[in-house]
């Protein structure tokens, strides 16, 4: 079952700021707190682009 827990609790600050330039990159408008008010569409749309520059990120260092 999947878990809203961070594992660092001292990387919770740089996580949500990377969730927000995320979903400013890709218009969904995001507010501090609870977002269940999106769609499936706009909260998939956020965490696509959070994996697209993760892999970015990931193939930029390896060169």
């Amino acid at each position: 079952m999947a878990s809203n827990k961070t594992l660092i609790p001292e990387a919770k600050e740089a996580l949500d700021r990377f969730k927000m330039e995320a979903a400013s990159e890709v218009g969904v408008n995001l507010k501090q707190g609870y977002n269940g008010d999106l769609t499936s569409k706009q909260a998939g749309s956020v965490g696509g682009q959070m994996v697209k520059k993760m892999v970015e990120s990931y193939e930029n260092s390896i060169k």
